[in-house]
């Protein structure tokens, strides 16, 4: 006696079963994740992002950026950008601000599996690299207070993965999907934004000792497609402050757009010289990560020293994309001045799928 459920076959009941329950987990999953839709913008950044965006939509310009009625100059357009199609397209609301957002990191789970699939081979494994990827404590509550991490963390894992087919299959087409992924993702954060990927591709090839492909054309070209990719931003950034010198930003005149968003941005925050400044603690990543991956977080700890240990006995089917990627991005943040809990958002789906190999591991051990 058998139905979409059950078999007379053990073997067959376990498989059914278990595929059952991830689809049911992982639909709960994305419920939860679309729960914050209709609750109001916190702020105060999601308020300040979506008046922002507002005032491009209201003003029908979209290159110059407005906050509190005076020019903004910190984070890059791309955010601002999506948000006001949404705008454009549903309104001007609350729920039209985050829901750009909440797909843009379903589209993260999405290439989240992907790159799963494709580095183990398993499909459990894919599937619970989503879910635990979007039952972390943190990529919840960037989904309710919505700023730049869903469309950052999505373009990071999205560029990885097409940059991964790239090197892997030789394609000029996932060359230029890897670049575009990083130029959005370095206009959402800054140049920062291509540690990341550049660790992850990069540690791949250096730990593999594949010198070949480390030195590959491809990486120069992908690298002139990316600022191909990013001069919207260029010009916007110049349009707005490189052309007027006589604005007044931070205090002062003369300030150029270019140099902000290339240095003061990105390397003014990591080493505290720049206009905007903060205090950082080597720690906080640290136990700041304890809470924001739950309920995930010590199985995280286990997993990476694990694949560590694993990496160093050169034990097979070890992938240096997600560690690496991980571990260069984490110590960069530590490293920084400038430090928000928030910041660790963008490794979430490489700690996912560290987690997940690591608990397929131990299911068969």
């Amino acid at each position: 006696m058998t139905n979409a459920f059950f078999t007379t076959s053990p073997g067959r009941f376990s498989l059914m079963d278990s595929r059952s329950l991830n689809k049911l987990l992982l639909t709960l999953a994305v419920a939860v994740n679309f729960s914050g839709l209709f609750l109001t913008i916190i702020g105060p950044d999601g308020t300040l992002y979506a008046a922002i965006a507002k005032t491009m939509v209201i003003n029908g310009n979209y290159i110059e950026m407005f906050g509190n009625g005076t020019d903004w100059l910190d984070k890059p357009h791309f955010p601002f950008w999506i948000t006001a199609l949404s705008f454009k397209l549903f309104g001007i609301n609350d729920w039209s601000y985050k829901l750009p957002a909440v797909l843009f990191m379903m589209l993260g789970a999405w290439y989240t599996w992907k790159l799963a699939m494709r580095l183990y081979q398993d499909r459990t494994i894919a599937d619970w690299s989503v879910l635990i990827l979007l039952t972390a404590e943190h990529i919840i509550l960037s989904n309710t207070d919505v700023r730049a991490e869903p469309y950052l963390t999505t373009t990071i894992v999205a560029s990885v993965y097409h940059f991964q087919k790239a090197y892997t299959e030789k394609k000029i087409i996932q060359l230029i999907a890897g670049s575009m992924f990083a130029a959005f993702a370095v206009m959402t954060k800054g140049i920062f934004a291509i540690i990341p990927i550049g660790a992850a591709i990069g540690g791949q090839l250096l730990f593999t000792r594949d010198w070949k492909n480390i030195f590959h054309v491809r990486w120069l070209i992908a690298g002139i497609f990316i600022l191909l990719f990013i001069t919207p931003e260029l010009y916007a950034l110049y349009y707005q402050f490189d052309l007027h010198p006589e604005k007044t930003v931070f205090g002062q005149k003369g300030v150029s757009g270019l140099k902000f968003f290339f240095w003061d941005s990105q390397f003014g925050r990591f080493f505290n010289t720049g206009p905007i400044k903060g205090k950082g603690d080597p720690s906080f990543f640290f136990h700041t990560l304890l809470w924001a991956f739950l309920p995930w977080s010590l199985m995280l700890y286990a997993a990476i020293y694990t694949r560590i240990k694993n990496g160093i006995q050169q034990k097979p089917a070890v992938d240096w994309y997600t560690i690496i990627a991980s571990l260069v991005t984490f110590l960069m943040f530590s490293l920084s001045k400038f430090q928000l809990p928030h910041y660790l958002n963008i490794v979430f789906p490489f700690f996912a799928i560290i987690t997940a190999n690591y608990i397929s591991q131990l299911k068969n051990t």
